[in-house]
């Protein structure tokens, strides 16, 4: 499928999500995902232990060098990005 097929399917749902969150009157927030899954979720650390670009894309489980956490890769990037989010909510917006 095309890149620009893909980033349209991407940028409608961002869209639409945006739209129905306002009209609930919830919070919407947009994070930067980038290095979610490289990031250790207990201790924040980047470790080398952790998958790095292309070649990391086949690491599906790793284990922190720092604090010895075992993670899986794409659980660990929801709960950074998650945790991304509340630290933005925790600046003075109330939240769900």
């Amino acid at each position: 499928m095309a890149k620009s097929t893909l980033d349209a399917g991407w940028s409608s749902l961002k869209t639409m999500l945006e739209y129905k969150s306002h009209q609930a009157g919830i919070v919407f927030e947009e994070v930067d995902e980038a290095f979610t899954t490289q990031t250790c979720s207990c201790c924040r650390s980047n470790p080398a232990s952790s998958p790095k670009g292309r070649t990391g894309l086949g690491i599906r489980e790793w284990t922190c060098s720092s604090c010895g956490s075992v993670h899986d890769r794409d659980v660990n990037a929801a709960m950074n990005i998650l945790a991304l989010g509340h630290g933005r909510l925790a600046g003075g917006i109330l939240a769900l």
